[in-house]
């Protein structure tokens, strides 16, 4: 995974091959530590293929993809788009990325152009620490899984991520709240590119969602015991927004069984909500025995 933003917007830059297909790279480090693509990566491109086909008036504001096999890292990812239709004011387009002869990923997309209406948000939780009073989330998983602090900030060094909430608190029932919130913001300024910044928060989203499945349970999430792997990712865009400022990602999983994982998150912009996601994801736990 890009350890700069630099090298994340290179991963941003697509070469067009035909009207409607992209090549998207990889980060081919010998040094990774996780030997597949971040399914988060991926959803960034794809958005970005689809912008390429889409008028500059029209702006992202919902999204739906699976995640249909492990991208191989190091290698390059085909995004074909598709345009589903242009209407007066929304334009629909459908992606698919292929790598080595296989589709590993899907998503339609929804872009509309501006206009005035009804406006509404919900309002941030109260009582959560300023970024500077949070540790960073790499010191925490570092401090809580079998990965040294090291490899986790190699893994997000595109992203200031930071824990500002206390898994430790038990509920009535003594399990603990299955919720997590964290700050998360790119390490360094982002170019004034409005479809850059959805790109990353794209990317960002997938971080940590998935792993709130996991936090009412005595497990380590993506430790040698368990298999993890993002299976959906819905995402909608409400209000513009800077990725290079603090967000607040408030996260809650509502439901986990049968090996799958369900979690919803909002991320907000100061006092108001810039976008939300929801994700399920595999969580299946492995007998070592």
């Amino acid at each position: 995974m890009p350890e700069s933003v630099a090298e994340l917007i290179d991963l941003l830059k697509l070469d067009q091959v035909d009207q409607a297909a992209f090549i998207g790279r990889d980060d081919d480090s010998p040094d990774r530590v996780v030997q597949r693509v971040f399914g988060g990566q991926v959803l960034a491109q794809a958005l970005i293929a689809a912008y390429h086909t889409v008028a500059d008036d029209r702006v992202a504001h919902s999204l739906g993809a699976y995640f249909l096999r492990a991208g191989l890292p190091g290698q390059p990812i085909r995004y074909q788009v598709e345009v589903a239709r242009d209407g007066g004011s929304f334009s629909t387009r459908r992606v698919v990325a292929v790598q080595a002869d296989r589709e590993i990923f899907s998503m339609v997309a929804s872009f509309h152009a501006d206009e005035p209406g009804l406006t509404h948000s919900d309002l941030p939780p109260t009582g959560v620490p300023a970024p500077p009073d949070c540790p960073p989330l790499s010191d925490v998983l570092g401090a809580r899984s079998q990965r040294a602090v090291a490899a986790w900030r190699r893994e997000w060094g595109v992203l200031d991520v930071r824990f500002a909430s206390d898994t430790s608190t038990l509920t009535k029932s003594g399990l603990r709240d299955a919720a997590m919130k964290v700050w998360v913001k790119a390490e360094s300024d982002l170019p004034g590119d409005a479809r850059i910044h959805q790109a990353v928060l794209a990317y960002a989203s997938d971080l940590t969602l998935l792993g709130v499945s996991t936090v009412p349970h005595p497990v380590e999430f993506g430790g040698p015991g368990m298999q993890v792997a993002s299976i959906d990712h819905s995402m909608w865009f409400h209000r513009p927004v800077r990725a290079d400022r603090w967000l607040l990602y408030d996260q809650v999983s509502p439901s986990a069984s049968a090996g799958l994982g369900f979690s919803f998150g909002r991320m907000f912009a100061g006092p108001t909500l810039a976008a939300s996601c929801a994700q399920e994801g595999l969580i299946r736990m492995l007998d070592r025995s």
